[in-house]
């Protein structure tokens, strides 16, 4: 948490400088107030938990009313604050900005979830590396809020033989025998493949998970007949990736396939319609 403490701190940082100069030039020191965070429209929320924390760190007073994950509706109030007008209005950005996107990508995960589990109830929805710099831990966790798998946070978490490996190395047989070779037991091997001789090549040179990439439905169901033609299709994870959004999911979801993974999700979701109210003024003190 001390990790996630220190970005929510820079993004403070980056917003309010060395003060807010509108509030210091205008409001009194003292002026205490009630506000709310309230939903503009329907959607899954997200972020709740880093904003309370965001409030804490400037000495505001937050009582979440929804939780992490929940749906919401139009006029649903996620937040009630209490505390120093100035301090609430400093923040208010990096909360909603946080708020906004993280509950915009949950949504959109959430969406397609029910679209893929409509004719594949087994299907994981995952997201991928294609995240913002600096912003892939709230990305990844607002997928999972969303009811979707993050796959990789980082390069550690598994082996995944891209083209360009393949292309330095020679072959998928050769890469997967060194991956097996030098990496531990713990980490699976997944291998990038564009074509059904590729994905046969991959699953018994001992694969775990193979990506069809790019492919269209036709080239998938393609390769997941020839898998099946030779008995190897429950050997392997299939997953799926490249151009995939809310317009086909299903298509992919409904040949059977293990996972589908979308950069769609981080790179092209809509922010969830968020405002931060002033609901009362309760104590004004004079200036000084």
């Amino acid at each position: 948490m001390n990790a996630i403490r220190g970005f929510l701190a820079a993004f403070l940082f980056e917003d309010i400088g060395f003060g807010d100069v509108t509030s210091e030039a205008i409001i009194p020191e003292g002026v205490t107030v009630e506000a709310r965070i309230v939903c503009k429209e329907e959607g899954v929320i997200a972020g709740v938990s880093e904003a309370l924390e965001l409030f804490r760190m400037v000495g505001v007073e937050a009582t979440a009313r929804v939780r992490d994950g929940e749906r919401v509706k139009k006029g649903n109030v996620v937040i009630e604050l209490k505390g120093d007008a100035k301090a609430i209005l400093g923040v208010e950005r990096t909360v909603l900005n946080l708020m906004m996107l993280m509950s915009g990508i949950a949504t959109e995960t959430a969406r397609l979830m029910e679209k893929a589990r409509r004719v594949n109830e087994k299907v994981r929805v995952a997201g991928t590396r294609k995240t913002t710099p600096g912003f892939r831990y709230f990305e990844k966790r607002a997928i999972e809020l969303g009811g979707g798998d993050p796959h990789r946070f980082r390069l550690d978490d598994m082996i995944l033989i891209k083209d360009n490996h393949i292309k330095i190395v020679g072959s998928i047989a050769e890469v997967v025998r060194r991956a097996k070779e030098k990496a531990s037991f713990s980490k699976k091997v997944e291998v990038e493949v564009s074509t059904p001789n590729e994905a046969l090549e991959a699953v018994f040179s001992g694969a775990d998970i193979i990506m069809l990439d790019n492919m269209s439905v036709e080239n998938v169901e393609k390769t997941i007949r020839v898998l099946e033609e030779h008995r190897v299709r429950d050997k392997v994870i299939i997953e799926v990736s490249g151009g995939i959004n809310s317009e086909n999911i299903e298509d992919y979801a409904a040949l059977g396939v293990d996972v589908i993974s979308t950069g769609y999700i981080t790179h092209s979701s809509k922010a969830l319609d968020l405002s931060l109210d002033i609901v009362k003024i309760i104590n004004v003190k004079a200036n000084n």
